[in-house]
């Protein structure tokens, strides 16, 4: 039976529901690390993985955008409006329009972009205009890849309405399926293709049928499974296009800034785009499986606190997942640091993938690493407009980000090119500044507005993370220097290290911190307050 009408009663526990999809997003996470690995064994750094990797990055770039950026983000404050304050019927409705009008301008933006791929490829990577080959190849696969933005942004529509009545691990638990597809493609079908590359243009398209068709039975289930409408003039709608348009950079600044360094980095050594590509999925693995997690939890609670003006609750549920956030970013980050390389020689120095691959992508990964925090912070702080239909700060905020990413850019980039031929890393580290500037001009504006005021109990727990971060790198450092030669040893003799090292991290970063106070309970008597 469907359970659109029934009131809500007490949601569930923010903790409870933050680790089950972290866990999915885990599971995600671990199968993307294989596919990536995958992909240095069949297609390492070559003229052909450079090509692919843009054919992928603009629909996922735009899927990021809209899809799960700006879409989402103005979408589920309406629907849960719509829940707190309307009726089945109306919130039915809403979702037929939605779906209406999503699906229309996605069949016509799609269909543009296969005409005009390589108009797409001259865009956003302009530097392979020189390199007929790169060019004709990345044109090819855009026309390939680009109708995944289609079927991902009506699975992230999906995946929307389910989070919108707190089923979160479907959703969470979809992009498997893309993983899978990529696998499967890579392994099994590239031998079939000439070149190899493009058989995984092919998989991200089998992946984005596969995961759409996966979430039908459950919105099917919940009673919201949509009969499309195309109406731009009903209310909820227009709202949502109103909320959408500012979200579009309030959300996605870091997307933006991370597609310019493609942009750039087009111009750069070959290799380049791919040293940037692994070194970011690396640093995406903390962000997707506690950042993303955290805020995909909180929007619709701080969406039905703010409707039901519960400003307290709101500021509390805010609270816990800056607390909970910093616990799990900043050890992530110095951990990513120091041991930039021995990660990527265990997953990715294998077949075409050179040692000299892993050194520059461990530069950047380094650099990204410096700004984890900051882009950890900008995915909890940025629901707290959201959910209170704000989309003009973000906006601005994310506009001065977005400029000084440039310049910073500007700035980084070209001597660390001229001078030490590693402009990738200069990129990196101008993304990572940008989102320091990001989250501090956010956290700023709800203190400002009074949004948000931390709870007692901060300086202590200041005290308390800085202690066993400090142990955590103090042995982190220590076992590496027990290990060296990462770049000869068997891929047995890596993952046995670097999970010793790892784990016994880890224990010492728990052990400080159960030693200082820090308990589990804390965090669930934090997020047990939301109802």
């Amino acid at each position: 039976m469907s359970d659109v009408s029934k009131p809500e009663s007490a949601s569930p526990r923010l903790l409870r529901s933050s680790a089950l999809v972290g866990s999915m997003t885990m599971l995600s996470r671990v199968m993307g690390l294989l596919r990536d690995i995958v992909f240095a064994r069949f297609i390492g750094s070559e003229a052909g993985a450079d090509a692919f990797f843009v054919a992928f990055k603009i629909p996922n770039f735009l899927r990021r955008l809209f899809a799960e950026g700006a879409f989402a983000q103005a979408f589920v404050p309406v629907l849960s409006e719509y829940r707190q304050r309307g009726s089945a019927a109306a919130v039915q409705a809403l979702v037929d329009r939605v779906a209406g009008c999503l699906g229309i301008t996605l069949v016509g933006v799609t269909v543009f972009a296969v005409l005009g791929a390589p108009l797409l490829t001259a865009v956003f990577a302009p530097g392979f205009i020189g390199d007929g080959m790169k060019f004709t190849l990345a044109s090819e696969m855009i026309r390939i890849t680009f109708p995944y933005l289609l079927l991902i942004s009506l699975t992230g529509f999906a995946g929307a309405v389910l989070n919108s009545y707190d089923h979160f691990a479907v959703p969470a638990f979809t992009p498997v399926l893309l993983n899978v597809a990529m696998i499967s493609a890579a392994m099994l079908l590239s031998p079939y293709f000439d070149p190899p590359v493009m058989a995984l243009a092919w998989g991200v398209l089998t992946a984005g049928v596969v995961q759409f068709l996966f979430q039908l039975p459950f919105l099917m289930r919940l009673g919201l499974l949509p009969h499309p409408k195309v109406d731009w003039a009903d209310p909820g709608v227009r709202k949502i296009l109103k909320l959408m348009a500012p979200a579009i950079f309030g959300v996605s600044v870091s997307q933006i800034n991370l597609l310019l360094d493609t942009v750039i980095a087009s111009f750069l050594p070959t290799g380049s785009v791919s040293w940037l590509y692994y070194s970011d999925r690396l640093a995406e693995l903390p962000l997707g499986v506690f950042g993303i997690a955290v805020a995909t939890v909180i929007l619709p609670s701080l969406s039905r606190q703010h409707a039901a003006a519960g400003s307290e609750q709101f500021a509390n549920t805010l609270d816990w997942a800056l607390r909970l956030i910093l616990l799990v970013a900043v050890p992530a980050a110095l951990a990513l640091m120091v041991l930039a390389e021995p990660i990527l020689y265990t997953l990715f120095q294998y077949g075409k993938t050179t040692a000299h691959d892993i050194q520059m992508a461990g530069l950047s990964l380094r650099a990204y690493a410096a700004g984890l925090v900051a882009f950890m912070l900008i995915k909890v702080l940025a629901p707290g407009y959201f959910a209170r239909q704000d989309m003009t700060t973000p906006v601005k905020i994310g506009i001065v980000a977005m400029v000084a990413n440039m310049l910073m850019n500007i700035a980084l980039v070209l001597p660390l090119y001229f001078y030490f031929n590693i402009g990738h890393m200069g990129l990196a580290l101008a993304t990572s500044l940008s989102a320091y500037l990001n989250a501090g001009l956010l956290l700023r504006g709800l203190w400002r507005q009074k949004i948000y005021r931390p709870a007692p109990g901060w300086r202590r727990l200041a005290l308390q993370y800085m202690a066993a971060n400090l142990a955590l790198v103090a042995a982190l450092w220590w076992l590496l220097q027990q290990a060296t030669g990462w770049a000869d040893w068997s891929w047995s003799s890596r993952s046995g290290h670097l999970a010793v090292i790892c784990v016994s991290g880890l224990l010492v970063y728990l052990l400080v911190l159960a030693l200082a106070g820090v308990r589990v309970r804390h965090f669930r008597a934090l997020g047990a307050g939301e109802n």
